[in-house]
C-alpha cells in the first residue's frame, strides 16, 4: 500500500506530514515507557522482520497481490508506540534506499501504513484479551482478529486522503469499494502472518511478549473442594538462560534475512492492491518518478547486478541490515533517554 509520489497534492502531503511529524513524537515519548531491558533489544528486529516479510507478496485475487503492513505485529510485539516507529523506520528505509513509497508521500505513508494500523490493530488487540479468557491462545486469537481489521481499517484512512487531496477526477465511491474489498482480502494475509508470529514468540519467550503481559492465570487451590485464587507470591524468577535475548535475536535475523534473501525471490509478482486500485480506476495517471529511481538498490535490486535471484537476494539482505541497524539505533537512544530520565542524578 506504498503510496508514490503525484497520487496526492502538495498540500494535502505536507499536512499529512505534520501529522505523522507529531505522531512519532508522541511515539519517541511513550516508547521510553514501553523499551526496557525486554522490549529494547527486539524493537530493531520486529522491524527488520516487518522490512523482510514485507517482500513477500502473496496473491490475494487473479492479477493482485498483498503484503505484510506490520502495525500489528509491531503493536503487539513490542508495544504500539513503539510499534509506530518500528513501521515508520521500515518505511523510512524502503522510500530512501528502494524506491519504494513517494518521499513526498512519506507523511501519507506513515499515517496510513504506521499509525492507522497500529492504533487501530492495538485498540482491538486490547478490547479483546479484556473479554477472552487470559491465557496464551487468546492473545494469539486477538492479534489474528486485530490485524485482520487493521489493513482495511488503513484502506479506508487512504480512501479518505485521497477524497481531500487526490490529484485525479475519480468516484470516490468506486476508489472505496475496491480498495475496501481488496484489502480485506488482503487483511487475511496480515492476520495469518501476525498470529503465527505472535503465537510462535509466546510458545518461547512469553515474557517478551508486550501484549501477554499479565495475562497469566493465577494459580487455583482447592480448599474445602473449591477452587480458589493462590496468595500472590510476586512473579517467578526468570532463569538466566531465560532472560537473555541472544538465541531468540539471532533467530528472528537469520530467519528475516533467508525470507528476504532467499524465499522473496517465490514472491508474487502481481501489483499489489493499490497498484491495482489505482490502475483500474485511473488514479496513478498522476504518479510522479521517484526521486531515488536512481538509487544502486532500487526495485529491490542491486544495479548492475544481472541476475535476477542473486540482485534481489542480495538488496533483501541489504534492506534487513540496514533496517536492523537504523532500528536498534533508535532504539538503543530512546532507550538511554529513558535511563538518563529516571536516574538517580536526573
Amino acid at each position: 500500500m506504498h503510496v508514490p509520489d503525484g497520487f496526492i497534492n502538495a498540500p494535502t502531503s505536507a499536512a499529512t506530514g505534520v501529522l505523522a511529524a507529531g505522531a512519532l513524537a508522541v511515539s519517541l515519548k511513550g516508547a521510553r515507557r514501553e523499551l526496557d531491558e525486554r522490549t529494547a533489544p527486539l524493537a530493531g528486529l520486529v522491524a527488520a522482520f516487518i522490512f523482510a516479510v514485507q517482500m513477500l507478496n502473496f496473491p490475494v485475487a487473479a492479477g493482485t497481490s498483498g503484503h505484510l503492513l506490520g502495525g500489528a505485529l509491531a503493536a503487539i510485539l513490542v508495544g504500539p508506540f513503539t510499534g509506530v516507529l518500528c513501521v515508520s523506520v521500515v518505511l523510512l528505509m524502503q522510500g530512501i534506499l528502494f524506491a519504494d513509497g513517494g518521499l513526498t508521500a512519506l507523511g501519507v505513508n506513515i499515517t496510513d501504513m504506521a499509525i492507522v494500523t497500529t492504533v487501530v490493530a492495538y485498540a482491538v488487540f486490547r478490547g479483546l484479551v479484556k473479554i477472552l479468557p487470559r491465557t496464551r491462545r487468546s492473545v494469539t486469537v486477538a492479534s489474528f482478529l486485530a490485524a485482520l481489521l487493521s489493513v482495511p481499517a488503513a484502506a479506508v484512512a487512504f480512501t479518505l486522503i485521497y477524497a481531500v487531496g487526490g490529484t485525479t477526477d475519480v468516484s470516490i465511491g468506486k476508489v472505496a469499494t475496491a480498495m475496501i474489498g481488496v484489502h480485506v482480502l488482503i487483511g487475511l494475509g496480515e492476520a495469518v502472518i501476525t498470529a503465527l508470529t505472535v503465537g510462535a514468540v509466546i510458545a518461547v519467550r512469553p515474557d517478551l511478549v508486550y501484549g501477554a503481559r499479565g495475562l497469566q492465570q493465577r494459580l487455583k487451590l482447592r480448599v474445602g473442594g473449591e477452587l480458589v485464587d493462590a496468595p500472590a507470591t510476586g512473579p517467578a524468577p526468570v532463569p538466566a538462560a531465560a532472560r537473555s535475548h541472544r538465541r531468540l535475536w539471532i533467530t528472528g535475523l537469520v530467519t528475516s534475512l533467508v525470507l528476504a534473501g532467499f524465499v522473496s525471490f517465490y514472491a508474487s509478482a502481481s501489483p499489489d492492491g493499490l497498484e491495482k486500485v489505482a490502475a483500474d480506476h485511473g488514479i496513478d495517471g498522476t504518479a510522479r518518478q521517484h526521486a531515488s529511481a536512481d538509487s544502486p538498490l532500487a526495485d529491490y535490486g542491486v544495479k548492475d547486478v544481472d541476475d535476477a535471484r542473486l540482485s534481489g537476494g542480495l538488496a533483501g539482505v541489504i534492506g534487513v541490515g540496514v533496517t536492523v541497524a537504523a532500528g536498534s539505533a533508535v532504539f538503543w537512544a530512546v532507550r538511554r533517554r529513558r535511563a538518563e530520565s529516571t536516574s538517580p542524578a536526573a
